[in-house]
């Protein structure tokens, strides 16, 4: 049963990374952004439902009080969004947020012991480590076609399979406080040819963090890596030394790909420039702020950035985005800051579970590896979403369910195998909690559906005349629903 569990998990995990690095290579009608979102929200409902019913029949009621805030702030999504029930396609973002938030917090409270948690994140680590590997030596190939063709300026081109290289960025910061972990935990630890892959991927991810000039990612990840440190200390020693020395293989793929090949073969060097300011998302940040005071506490509504009336004279003279580049600013403009009140919440709950595996290190060092790596990757990743909002892209929610689930499951507390039988009444409780469950999720997937074909309808009214180009929010064509001004 266990290995079948593995394997399943596995597949699952694979599925994740190739919808995510490898999209190009993927035959997909509605196109690799759309299917990414179909894909995370159609298993977001499946996983949450199956696991209610799953905990409640193995577990009874008491792992209840495990995650009533992930719950609370699930709920506050739909509560906060029913005074704009009546708009179109009010349901489906708070939807989506709903079931992720609760969705890895149920995850995380699946494996019971540290061997199954073990197991979990070694897939995980592994998976990703291959994946990086291969999106790393794909990558690497471009290049070669790049210097065939006298191409200085890469970053046209790499990274490759991202309609933004936001997006890919969220995804190495994700990412590279991981790989480290591949080599220090695992069946293959000690193999070389497989600690060289990694060390070959890791560089090469490094190397297009430096090509594509990607602060947020440098920025996060310094803060993840640093936090970690400074709250784990001597135990993660050994992880903070193969972190630094794939940083240095980094620096040292950059010089040699981005600076010498170049300037030898092309006689020139064309590389972006790491700015200092904010890109223009100040002007974003002080809207999406004058936003959440309106309505204070409860915000304007789901997806009022792309409907509401311009409030700053800033915004209105600067570039337009689908998202205020700050996720949660975004959310506080659109459900308030009574919602943010129940993610510090939630926040707390995370701290303090933390906090007590940390005390127990000083007696196991076996888990300090994995929890500085999952600390620094989720730090530096929702920092890192503070001044990008690109946590809601659908390929960042798919990476970042699965860090996140086997960060929870770290940090939650090893539960006691119960010796109790489910009962009858537990099992009609289960399976009444999986159906009603799964009739809401059908419904919200209907109503997904129908918001897609509607905005499939409305791109040719849009990129006829409305000369925004495509702003990606819930779908690529993000600009929908948009101000009434603008639309039909």
């Amino acid at each position: 049963m266990q290995k079948a569990c593995s394997l399943a998990l596995c597949l699952l995990t694979v599925a994740f990374f190739l919808l995510v690095l490898f999209a190009d290579f993927i035959p997909m009608q509605v196109g690799s952004y759309a299917a990414q979102r179909f894909f995370i929200l159609g298993f977001l409902g499946f996983f949450v439902v199956f696991s209610l019913g799953f905990l409640i029949y193995r577990d009874g009621f008491r792992w209840l009080v495990d995650i009533f805030p992930a719950a609370m702030l699930s709920v506050g999504f739909i509560l906060l969004s029913l005074p704009f029930c009546k708009i179109a396609f009010a349901w489906v973002e708070p939807g989506m947020y709903a079931l992720f938030f609760l969705g890895f917090v149920l995850a995380g409270r699946l494996p019971r012991q540290w061997v199954q948690k073990e197991r979990w994140l070694t897939i995980l680590v592994g998976v990703a480590a291959i994946t990086s590997a291969f999106y790393g030596a794909s990558t690497f190939t471009v290049y070669l076609f790049a210097m065939s063709d006298s191409v200085a300026n890469l970053s046209t081109y790499i990274p490759w399979g991202f309609v933004s290289i936001r997006y890919w960025g969220h995804i190495a910061t994700w990412l590279l406080p991981l790989l480290p972990l591949a080599v220090l935990v695992g069946p293959l630890q000690k193999q070389r040819l497989w600690r060289l892959s990694v060390a070959i991927g890791a560089a090469l991810w490094w190397w297009i963090v430096f090509l594509s000039s990607s602060r947020g990612t440098m920025l996060g990840v310094a803060f993840g890596v640093f936090l970690a440190a400074v709250l784990i200390g001597r135990p993660a020693v050994p992880w903070l030394k193969v972190f630094f020395k794939y940083l240095v293989y980094g620096v040292i793929a950059w010089f040699l790909l981005s600076v010498l090949i170049p300037s030898v073969l092309l006689d020139e060097v064309s590389m972006r420039t790491l700015k200092s300011d904010t890109s223009g998302r100040m002007p974003l940040f002080i809207e999406a702020w004058r936003m959440s005071l309106i309505e204070f506490p409860l915000g304007l509504g789901p997806q009022s950035w792309l409907t509401h009336e311009i409030i700053t004279e800033g915004y209105r003279k600067s570039p337009k985005f689908g998202h205020p580049h700050n996720m949660y600013l975004m959310w506080a403009a659109e459900y308030g800051w009574l919602l943010m009140v129940g993610l510090l919440v939630l926040a707390a709950q995370a701290v303090r579970l933390f906090w007590r595996r940390r005390n127990e290190l000083v007696h196991d060092d076996t888990k300090a590896l994995p929890l500085a790596a999952f600390t620094a990757s989720v730090s530096a990743a929702l920092l890192h979403a503070g001044v990008s909002a690109v946590l809601m892209a659908p390929g960042s929610m798919l990476i970042g369910f699965l860090v996140l689930s086997v960060f929870w499951a770290l940090i939650s507390d090893d539960s006691v195998t119960s010796t109790n039988k489910p009962t009858t009444k537990r099992t009609i409780v289960a399976l009444a909690v999986a159906l009603a469950g799964g009739l809401l999720c059908l419904t919200w997937l209907k109503e997904v559906r129908a918001y897609h074909s509607a905005m499939i309808v409305d791109e040719v009214f849009y990129y006829e005349n409305v000369p925004m180009g495509t702003l990606p929010r819930f779908w690529l064509h993000g600009n929908f629903p948009r101000h009434e001004s603008q639309m039909p």
